[in-house]
């Protein structure tokens, strides 16, 4: 594992350099890695038994190899169907209990609970800086004393939540090849091929640069590699830390206009890179970017089905045609288990604008992703319903996804993203990067064809 380039200002920090206006006290942060997890979960397990205590996430040693399940041997503790739905109702969300009711073919293997959930031991430390040390900007959109990861792991409101969603840990440095599919209604699709980088400054060449990347959370590339069509269009984007401050930053390069230009739309509800219509700009990696349009109400937690530890989901042995089905995703090649998520409850501001009037989050305590959210539209409407399918990349530390899915309830067309199994090259998470990568010049190179 690449060792985090932390400054030694950084690095001196401790517990008890908090500021007047910290998330909470040294005390209560000292129950991180007691009865809180590093991250900021629940140790203990569920009252039944059914949910785990954590006891340090998933440690293997042996490299990261994606036909590798450690869960193969298990069998489905049960299958929730159309039959038996009402025994599960208060553990699905009202998104997933609508695809029940939309297709017939769709289930849910339920195996047993596993909490996977590590990050690199670094970090531990800087989640317990950030518990005393991080606050939000008046307003919400923005964070003051952040550190590369989680600023709130003992969240006191629905903000706090998304924001641990937003800088959840990812890797650091990490690129990936992935397909990105617009399935239709009766099932066909066309695989869009990308590269993807994902960096933080504090993992380029040389660290952080308190001037070069002021106010920079994290540099995001995208390249499209296929079809012929769309070959050459390329996005960059530095999304920042404090929004008020500044906004995001995108540009795009058009192979057919062949010049760069500033990238407004890539935010929001703005349409996704080649998806089709089916995702928005904030709706990549579930949720990102500013949410500065939205009154966020923490609702809770409770225990949810998730998609977990989907191993078998990233298997080059399967074809895409084995994974993608009309409606929804082939659910035999799906794990779900039982997880405590946080709830949270998006409302649209009454002066903004988006196509989705209330979102539903449920964001998992152990990795911070949001794993199910249900979406609105206008009229109060469920619309559309998306699901993450976490996995561990085990070698690096990295709770991520397998693939994530996008499913639109009115027209039975939906959308997946993060497949690979028909690539040879997916998930490097020893990606070496320098600043100058990001930059426009570097965005024009790559769009030549």
């Amino acid at each position: 594992m690449k060792k985090m380039m932390l400054g030694a200002g950084v690095m001196a920090l401790t517990l008890l350099s908090t500021s007047v206006n910290a998330a909470v006290s040294p005390q209560e942060a000292a129950r991180l890695g007691q009865d809180l997890t590093p991250m900021g979960a629940e140790r203990a397990g569920g009252a039944d038994g059914r949910i785990p205590a954590w006891d340090g996430g998933l440690q293997l040693d042996r490299e990261f190899d994606r036909n590798y399940n450690p869960f193969a041997d298990e069998e489905p503790l049960y299958t929730i169907t159309h039959d038996n739905l009402d025994q599960h109702r208060d553990r699905l969300s009202a998104g997933q209990i609508a695809m029940f009711d939309r297709y017939s073919t769709y289930k849910m293997h339920v195996y047993p609970t596993h909490r996977t959930a590590a990050y690199p031991d670094e970090l531990y430390g800087l989640i317990a800086q950030n518990a005393v040390n991080t606050t939000l900007v008046e307003g919400g959109s923005g964070l003051n004393d952040f550190q590369t990861a989680i600023p709130f792991p003992i969240p006191s409101s629905g903000l706090e939540v998304i924001w641990n969603h937003t800088t959840r840990f990812r890797g650091g440095a990490a690129e990936r090849i992935v397909g990105q599919f617009p399935v239709q209604a009766n099932g066909d699709f066309e695989k869009v091929l990308l590269r993807e980088q994902l960096v933080w400054p504090e993992y380029l060449e040389g660290g952080r640069d308190p001037q070069a990347d002021d106010n920079v959370l994290f540099y995001f590339l995208q390249q499209v590699l296929a079809p012929a069509r769309l070959t050459g269009t390329v996005l960059l984007v530095h999304d920042t830390i404090d929004q008020v401050k500044e906004g995001r930053r995108a540009w795009i390069y058009n192979a057919g206009q062949r010049r760069v230009r500033r990238a407004p739309n890539v935010a929001y509800d703005g349409p996704g890179t080649a998806s089709d219509g089916l995702r928005t700009s904030d709706g990549l990696d579930m949720f990102n970017g500013a949410p500065d349009k939205y009154e966020w109400r923490l609702v809770g937690k409770k225990e949810l089905y998730i998609p977990y530890n989907n191993f078998d989901m990233m298997n080059t042995n399967l074809s895409y045609d084995d994974i993608l089905d009309a409606g929804h995703l082939n659910q035999d090649h799906v794990r779900y288990e039982l997880h405590r998520v946080w709830e949270v409850e998006a409302t649209l501001k009454d002066d903004e604008r988006h196509i989705y009037a209330k979102r539903h989050f449920y964001i998992d305590e152990d990795t911070w992703t949001a794993s199910v959210i249900d979406q609105y539209d206008s009229r109060g409407e469920l619309w559309r319903v998306s699901e993450a399918y976490n996995t561990q990349f085990y070698s690096h530390d990295v709770p991520w996804m397998a693939a994530e899915a996008v499913y639109d309830l009115n027209n039975g067309r939906y959308i997946a993203l993060g497949l690979a199994n028909e690539e040879d090259e997916y998930m490097n998470f020893e990606l070496e990067a320098s600043r100058s990568d990001y930059t426009t010049q570097a965005l024009r190179r790559l769009g030549i064809r």
